[in-house]
């Protein structure tokens, strides 16, 4: 595997943030992903944090575990726990 970055755009809104993510691998896009971040959400697992960063950190930890293609396309931030129990206690560490 090559150089992997990710991208990330986050805009306000009513309840926090909806962040796009970019995936990419050498330059070239594997992955796009929406992402809902409840000001809540950063409250509790990035409280001295960004919003970009939490994000960020969360797809480093979903990259450890399942391919790019594996990640849902849309979802909030908080559906990571229903599928990797230990991820609040991961990434807010």
């Amino acid at each position: 595997m090559g150089t992997r970055t990710i991208r990330i755009t986050a805009t306000p809104n009513a309840t926090g943030w909806v962040c796009q993510v970019r995936i990419e691998e050498d330059g070239r896009k594997v992955s796009e992903h929406t992402v809902e971040v409840a000001t809540s959400d950063v409250e509790r697992l990035a409280p001295d944090g960004s919003v970009e960063d939490l994000v960020l950190r969360s797809f480093e930890f979903l990259l450890e575990r399942e391919p790019p293609s594996s990640i849902l396309r849309r979802f909030a931030l908080t559906d990571i726990e229903r599928y990797f129990p230990e991820y609040p206690k991961v990434i807010g560490a």
